[in-house]
């Protein structure tokens, strides 16, 4: 019954907040009308698991908005085959929807705790196309790419050069820039030059690991 109650707020939230916020995608509409949000929450965020609200699950991490979130999926437009790098994935949840869409995604998160809790709730889920690994946020995993997509979970104050760097030939590096508003920026790479294309205005809390790397110059 309480399964059911979640699979009702999860299509409710789809119709309701996605769709009115121009995610037209139906392989993202169907990622998070899939995943379990409120497995990734804290126990008493669980009746709140999907309201329109970012949802602090560990100190200075956050599960997104499902509008902003479920349209900067759109804007990266991932592929089935697309290797993705999830940064500061908290405990999982855009990770688990990102493995949804894409081959195999990376997850960076710099809290040994939030690695293992992460792992956990991943492993729980039968998310087999999902690895969490512990590192510094900035640094990414160069060993494991180049990268179709990487994705940013919070917003920071510039894109890093060392994450820029790991994005494949037409890969996409999706983040919010800046806050009170930010700027939904998609960053394209094309040989070695990085292509910035404001998509939308959006709110989202820092990603605090991330607030004073060195700016990228366009």
């Amino acid at each position: 019954m309480i399964s059911e109650k979640f699979a009702e707020a999860r299509h409710h939230m789809v119709l309701s907040q996605l769709r009115p916020n121009r995610v037209t995608d139906g392989r993202v509409a169907e990622a998070m009308d899939t995943v379990p949000r409120e497995e990734f929450v804290p126990k008493e965020l669980k009746g709140v698991a999907y309201l329109d609200e970012d949802l602090e699950v560990a100190p200075g991490r956050f599960v997104v908005e499902p509008r902003v979130f479920g349209r900067l999926l759109q804007e990266a437009n991932i592929g089935p085959k697309d290797v993705i790098l999830d940064i500061g994935c908290g405990t999982g949840y855009s990770s688990a929807v990102l493995g949804f869409l894409g081959q195999a995604v990376v997850a960076i998160e710099s809290d040994p705790e939030l690695v293992a809790r992460a792992t956990d709730i991943l492993v729980r889920l039968e998310c087999d196309n999902v690895a969490v690994v512990e590192g510094a946020l900035a640094a990414g995993n160069p060993k494991q790419g180049p990268y179709n997509v990487i994705h940013i979970n919070g917003s920071i104050s510039s894109a890093p050069q060392s994450l820029l760097d790991q994005l494949a030939e037409g890969g996409r590096l999706i983040c919010v820039l800046g806050d009170n508003p930010g700027v939904a920026t998609v960053y394209r790479r094309l040989g070695d030059r990085f292509f910035p294309h404001a998509a939308f205005d959006a709110s989202v809390p820092p990603l605090p690991d991330m607030q004073d790397e060195a700016r990228f110059e366009f």
